[in-house]
């Protein structure tokens, strides 16, 4: 009777799966998209969204990035009203642009404006993947573009924080031109001695990664964070070699000289002010080179 006793006596109790749904609430959990360490979503946000386990940095959607890196998390929003429209009749665009705003409660893949940091004054351009994959179109291009011109007059340094899957394919050869768009603007931004911080975040494709992303003045990164133009995949299938485990990686990018200094992002606040430390002159205004 007491072999048949442990023999069947449960070592462990299980909850059936309805009720854990019943009794647990969705979102109080979080699991690492990395290694799969689950921790409270309280935590989670306490630590900036990167694991505790394994470090990697889990996606921001703009406003959370820039709560964490403006003072009290305060921006004077430039362009809030602009928004895409189907030039081209795109079967599906529009439909979808509306779906991507109601997801993500964005209107367009970038937020811009002002606010400052540690005191320092700047113009910020924030890059949101959870819009369009963060796709560059008309209006990604065009608020980035105004943001450096704001920078210009204002005589503010600009800080753009990219993630992008690259160009939107549904505006074509529209999107294309904000490639040219962005780099000339920043080139008269840079003739008139401007300071421009780029900060890469995972992932920096395409497009982006082929225009303004890759012209600032000092470029960070945060850890891991994938940079390049095409993918992986794609290039191996090119050149039919395999490439190195940690290829276009941030950490990478920094050994080939694309970036200045991968930072964490629990320091990335504190290093930026550092920056706007280093290049103020007086009256707030600051300069390059």
């Amino acid at each position: 009777m007491l072999k048949d006793w442990f023999q069947t006596k449960k070592r462990y109790a299980t909850i059936p799966a309805e009720r854990a749904k019943r009794d647990i609430p969705e979102g109080i959990m979080n699991k690492c998209g990395k290694c799969g360490t689950i921790q409270t979503s309280k935590e989670f946000e306490k630590q900036l969204k990167v694991c505790s386990q394994c470090g990697h940095h889990h996606k921001l959607n703009a406003y959370e990035r820039i709560g964490m890196t403006l003072d009290d998390g305060r921006i004077f929003e430039y362009d809030s009203n602009m928004v895409s429209v189907d030039p081209l009749e795109f079967p599906g665009y529009a439909a979808k642009l509306q779906q991507q705003k109601d997801k993500s409660g964005l209107k367009d893949a970038v937020v811009t404006g002002e606010g400052t940091i540690c005191g320092f004054p700047v113009v910020v351009a924030v890059m949101s993947f959870d819009f369009f994959s963060g796709s560059m179109g008309s209006v990604v291009g065009e608020k980035i573009t105004n943001a450096i011109e704001k920078a210009a007059q204002k005589g503010y340094p600009l800080i753009v924080f990219s993630t992008s899957g690259g160009a939107r394919m549904q505006e074509s050869i529209l999107s294309l031109m904000q490639m040219a768009k962005t780099s000339a603007a920043l080139q008269r931004f840079s003739e008139q001695g401007g300071l421009f911080i780029s900060v890469f975040t995972d992932p920096t494709l395409g497009g982006v990664s082929a225009s303004f992303a890759m012209l600032g003045d000092i470029i960070l990164a945060e850890p891991g964070a994938i940079v390049g133009f095409a993918g992986r995949i794609v290039i191996e299938q090119t050149i039919r070699q395999k490439l190195p485990e940690n290829f276009q990686t941030a950490e990478f990018n920094l050994e080939h000289g694309q970036v200045d200094k991968v930072v964490e992002r629990k320091d990335m606040r504190n290093v930026l002010a550092q920056l706007l430390s280093m290049h103020a002159v007086k009256g707030g205004k600051a300069l390059h080179g």
